[in-house]
């Protein structure tokens, strides 16, 4: 019996031993400070219905019965005034609470520079990952990021290698990271693979603050039907160039990918994960039993109904302390809003856009006045509007530039910023036509002021924001203007202003027509 009993115990070890391991790999990108639940507004059938959230989150982590990692791609607080009044600690307390493991720097983790970055990993219990930041002064690394981690789960080990987005250079404010410099993504990744080898992982993820493809920008989507050109964009560049990529999580788009995208050239998965905490990523990475090789991944965008998951009572605590801190200033009711002020459906000029650009424009008495489409965060409805919709509607400490700009300048920035039939600047003072052209630009720009054509010797005085006028994504026409004045006025209180004038109106939309 004693013989028996041994072996069946040998048996089952050996039994043990045999079963296929898994690693699960959850992925956050973009949070952008929201960090309780919110209707889900896009949802047609049920736009009441409660999503997303670090309860909610931690929540689904607590009934997780496969040892995981938990990865972010950056862009963590800049976006709600949890996030922005308290400069990102906000967003380390709770991402420490749902134990992180790693995370790379996104462009907006730089909006109150490189050294607020630096003090907030001072306090996170967990690597800031960034392989192609570079100090301009002397080619070394910043002292607050390392290139890659090596995990151990399950008995496997999990290499991930952090990548920032080289658009971060102009897509926060260009001063705030000019002693950086930020180098090619696949270039690095190329560099630094080899690298990772050595330390014999039994499977590589790239994490970084770069998306598949700007055109899925905003969409939560399904790929499997999806074509992409023949020379590839954004991370198809990286997994396509450097073999050996097991898995990339992505984001800076604000895409979700219902259920990854396998690149059929490279074999890599790819998976991004939205906007604001509504959805998280799930990729299983199951191991041979005998062998221990990455044998299968599956990949899946999950959303944070709150019906569905709950929410963790000790992380709702910790949420709940946030906005009680912050609600004294941002529950004032600063005016009305006669009508909802929406996004463009059409990804041309939209309400609230017009809106904005109409205020600035009668603040300095510009002729003309744009704002960038993505500095617009969140719509304004009809109603009673707090402190509070002003930040999250316009979340970016921005002030007021004015400059003059001749007809062909402002001919350059409109095909500067209509890219795949979508405008990326919103404008008040002048209409603009196109037709759509070739590699995903804009034909036959016409651009008219009072119905009259304007022509490319004629100058104008132009407003804009000071991250548009000091060279972020699209304004490199701004540098070249004349009489650059910095009017020192805050976006956001031109915003409060117009308030507090009386109720406000949605301006018609039509400003930016496309034609055939």
């Amino acid at each position: 019996m004693k013989k028996i009993s041994i072996f069946f115990s040998l048996f089952l070890a050996l039994a043990a031993g045999l079963q296929a391991a898994t690693v699960a790999v959850y992925h956050t990108s973009d949070v952008h400070g929201w960090y309780s639940a919110r209707p889900a507004a896009w949802d047609n059938d049920n736009p009441t219905r409660l999503i997303g959230g670090f309860p909610a989150l931690a929540a689904l982590l607590k009934k997780e019965t496969t040892p995981y990692i938990l990865l972010d791609s950056g862009d963590m607080f800049q976006g709600t005034p949890e996030g922005i009044l308290t400069r990102g600690l906000s967003s380390m307390a709770l991402m420490n609470q749902l134990g992180y493991a790693a995370a790379v720097p996104g462009n907006h983790d730089y909006d109150f520079g490189a050294d607020n970055l630096r003090s907030l990993f001072g306090s996170a219990n967990f690597p800031l990952l960034a392989a192609n930041i570079y100090s301009k002064a002397d080619g070394g690394k910043p002292d607050y990021v390392k290139p890659y981690a090596v995990f151990e789960r399950a008995g496997r080990r999990i290499a991930v290698l952090g990548l920032a987005g080289k658009h971060t250079a102009t897509s926060t404010r260009p001063e705030n990271v000019k002693h950086l410099d930020f180098r090619d993504e696949t270039a690095e990744a190329a560099r630094w693979l080899p690298v990772l080898k050595e330390q014999a992982p039994d499977a590589v993820i790239v994490l970084t603050h770069w998306g598949l493809d700007e055109a899925l920008s905003l969409k939560r989507l399904d790929l499997s039907t999806w074509t992409f050109t023949a020379e590839p964009v954004g991370t198809l560049q990286i997994v396509r160039a450097v073999p050996g990529i097991d898995l990339l999580l992505g984001g800076h788009d604000h895409s979700a990918f219902y259920k990854g995208y396998k690149d059929p050239v490279s074999g890599t998965w790819i998976g991004e994960s939205g906007y604001g905490l509504s959805y998280v990523t799930r990729a299983e990475l199951t191991f041979d039993d005998r062998s221990g090789k990455l044998t299968d991944i599956s990949v899946a965008a999950l959303p944070l109904w709150i019906d569905r998951i709950g929410e963790d009572p000790a992380v709702l605590a910790t949420v709940a302390g946030f906005n009680a801190s912050v609600e004294i200033k941002m529950g004032r009711v600063v005016g009305q809003a006669a009508d909802n002020l929406p996004f463009a459906p059409d990804g041309l000029d939209s309400a609230i856009g017009n809106w904005l650009c109409d205020i600035t424009r009668k603040a300095t008495g510009a002729d003309l006045a744009f704002h960038n489409t993505k500095a617009i965060r969140t719509p304004i409805k009809r109603g009673t509007v707090l402190l509070r919709d002003l930040y999250q509607t316009m979340p970016f400490d921005n002030d007021v530039i004015t400059m003059r700009l001749s007809g062909a300048q402002l001919r350059q920035l409109i095909a500067d910023n209509i890219v795949d039939n979508m405008s990326f600047i919103q404008v008040s003072g002048l209409e603009i036509t196109f037709t759509p052209g070739a590699d995903r630009k804009a034909d036959n720009i016409v651009l008219t002021r009072g119905g009259k054509p304007i022509k490319p010797d004629q100058e104008f005085t132009v407003a804009t924001n000071d991250y548009l006028a000091y060279g972020g994504n699209g304004g490199d026409v701004f540098q070249a203007g004349k009489d650059i004045v910095d009017t020192m006025i805050p976006v956001r209180s031109l915003m409060e202003q117009a308030f507090a004038r009386g109720k406000v109106k949605a301006p018609r939309t039509g400003r930016i027509k496309r034609t055939k």
